[in-house]
């Protein structure tokens, strides 16, 4: 059902706009929690909401408009000082700001917003007059120019005496889906833990959900996710550079096509053909200048998604009794417009386990000599032709022996194998299947996934991730990726005449590969390169191919932990191609196609799925 016909388009608009004005008054109103009374921060946030509520207005989304002017009308009070911030109060804001991003999710699916949950509602009411308020509802007479010391919510105290259901916790302050369980700190130092596969997929923001204590039901609340947004924003000087490069592109084709018609009419002469090759080295130059053009504007700031963040650390670390601050750098990084959605995920499980598993307790901190804050870092740089995230803490850290001890408990390695492991090798170790220091489940822990799924997002955008750790001082892990997807640089191999391209992300090194260099070992052909000994595996067996007997090219390929030598029968360059899906049929071992400056069609190779089970 359609609940805006004739409206669609001022509906998107009212959307995308007022999307963007929530992401920034969730970012102010942490700023607002360290400075409380300035006023500054106060104005926009209350902007923000006027701004939200008149949109609204015309759209007629009554529950909206509620909701809004109750919040604008707190806001109101707090500019003029006729309110003092508390972090109850600040809790209450939060939990309305969570339901109003959920009346967005129902505006996405064209129907008109939910009523607010009457908790929500009541504890604004509450607030509004001059009441010292708490989620469960009830109201404490204070005075409003001098509040008593932060209530702690029903949720909170359900928390501390029985045990949460933090799925209903973590829904209550942010009205998004379930942050992970706090567990009590271990000896030895754990690796952090996992999360259920499911709640991966979710985002941490934007869903509903009923079984949250206290609440009054409403029916038919929506659980759908919000719909992917297809939409961008461009600034207009990429677009002018776009459009003044189609019309030289443009001159340039008619120039061609005056110059051809010379030479189909037999008038060419040695200037004809000298002036054919400056207008073929134009064209190249002005096409290459377009492709990349059209790839900037396709790349987005990455703080569009870095902001998100902070609110999740600070409900996160609020409810755990933590004091922890998540510091945001490199939000100017730009990135692929398409990666930004599927980064989501991951960075919002990792920014958890560093809150939740990574940091320790406020006593922790203090018993090791630690400041009791808490540092958590989540920074974004370019370098080179690729971007690196890195998510940091200044917590208890990770012990390589304890990972694969683990490991070796839980049967996912052996101890032979695990004893000749490095430090980094055995991290790395984390993100095996069914890998978790807890041995007790919880709903949100203990099943062993979390950071594979985490490792496997990131593959699928052409990444890495890596962990550095020292104990005591904290862990880091570091997100590398490409620029865009659109554009893949590879390197092409040739089987008979037959052109196949790998990427060249994971290409370390060309050699020849001579059959007396290799040798025998358990029955497969290795080499030895400066003292590693490496597996040689044929391009032609790993497609299916008959072997020509001709391999004499060699490429050392990086693919995850594994090393290995992948040999073909020759080198047909190097390029960057665009890479075209086969939706309707895709072969095993194939990303796609592309075409070869010959105009042969050039199959895009998976190693990674040629593989299969070799590479973890």
């Amino acid at each position: 059902m359609n609940d805006f016909t004739g409206m669609e388009e001022l509906l998107q608009d009212f959307l995308l706009e007022a999307t963007d004005l929530l992401a920034d008054v969730d970012s102010k109103l942490m700023e607002l929690e360290k400075a409380p009374g300035d006023k500054a921060i106060l104005n926009v946030i209350f902007r923000g909401f006027h701004t939200i509520k008149g949109g609204a207005g015309f759209l007629n989304a009554t529950e909206l408009v509620t909701l809004c002017h109750l919040t604008e009308n707190l806001f109101d009070k707090l500019r003029n000082d006729q309110l003092q911030l508390t972090p109850t109060l600040l809790d209450v804001i939060l939990a309305a700001t969570g339901e109003v991003r959920l009346m967005f999710n129902d505006l996405t699916h064209s129907q008109q917003p939910k009523r607010a949950p009457q908790e929500v509602l009541d504890a604004l009411e509450a607030a509004l007059a001059g009441k010292e308020v708490s989620m469960n509802g009830a109201k404490k007479e204070s005075a409003a120019a001098a509040p008593a010391a932060p209530a702690v919510s029903a949720a909170l105290q359900q928390a501390a005496e029985n045990g949460p259901d933090w799925n209903a916790l973590y829904q209550t302050i942010v009205g998004g889906t379930a942050a992970p369980a706090a567990a009590p700190a271990p000896a030895a130092a754990p690796a952090p833990e996992q999360v259920d596969e499911e709640q991966l997929k979710k985002s941490a923001f934007g869903r509903r959900s009923e079984d949250i204590p206290g609440r009054a039901p409403v029916a038919n609340r929506r659980e759908e996710p919000a719909a992917k947004d297809n939409t961008i924003r461009v600034d207009t000087d990429r677009l002018d550079q776009v459009l003044n490069l189609s019309g030289e592109i443009g001159l340039t084709k008619n120039r061609l096509t005056h110059l051809r018609s010379d030479i189909l009419q037999g008038r060419a002469d040695p200037d004809t053909l000298k002036s054919l090759d400056e207008a073929v080295s134009q064209l190249d130059m002005l096409v290459v200048s377009l492709q990349n053009a059209v790839m900037n504007t396709r790349m987005q700031p990455i703080g569009r998604l870095f902001k998100k963040y902070p609110r999740l650390a600070r409900d996160l670390a609020r409810q755990l009794g933590k004091d922890v601050e998540l510091v945001l750098s490199g939000e100017e990084t730009e990135i692929d417009k398409t990666m930004i959605e599927d980064l989501n995920d991951p960075l919002v499980h990792l920014v958890r386990n560093a809150v939740d598993h990574g940091v320790e307790s406020p006593e922790q901190r203090a018993a090791a000599g630690k400041p009791a804050k808490s540092m958590v870092s989540l920074s974004a740089r370019q370098e080179g032709d690729h971007i690196l995230i890195s998510i940091a803490d200044d917590g208890k850290g990770m012990r390589p022996e304890v990972i694969r001890n683990k490991a070796i408990e839980k049967g996912l390695i052996a101890l032979e194998a695990a004893s000749a492991l490095d430090e980094r090798s055995s991290l790395d170790l984390i993100f095996l299947p069914g890998f978790s220091t807890k041995d007790e489940i919880s709903s949100v822990s203990g099943r062993g996934v979390g950071m594979d799924v985490v490792k496997t997002n990131i593959s699928k955008l052409n990444g890495t991730i890596t962990i550095d750790s020292e104990p005591g001082r904290g862990s880091t892990f570091t997100i590398a990726l490409p620029l865009t997807l659109a554009i893949l640089p590879v390197l092409l191999l040739r089987l008979n005449d037959q052109p196949f391209a790998v990427p060249l992300s994971m290409v370390r090194e060309i050699m020849s590969v001579a059959p007396e260099e290799q040798q025998l070992i358990s029955g497969r052909p290795t080499m030895v390169v400066r003292g590693e000994v490496l597996p040689v595996k044929s391009l032609a067996r790993l497609i299916g191919w008959p072997e020509s007997g001709r391999s004499e090219v060699g490429v050392l390929m990086q693919v995850g932990n594994q090393s290995f030598i992948l040999t073909a029968d020759g080198f047909a360059g190097h390029d960057d191609v665009v890479i075209k899906s086969l939706d309707t049929f895709r072969p095993k071992g194939v990303a796609g196609v592309t075409m070869s400056s010959e105009g042969a069609i050039v199959l895009i190779l998976d190693i990674k799925e040629l593989l299969g089970e070799e590479v973890r």
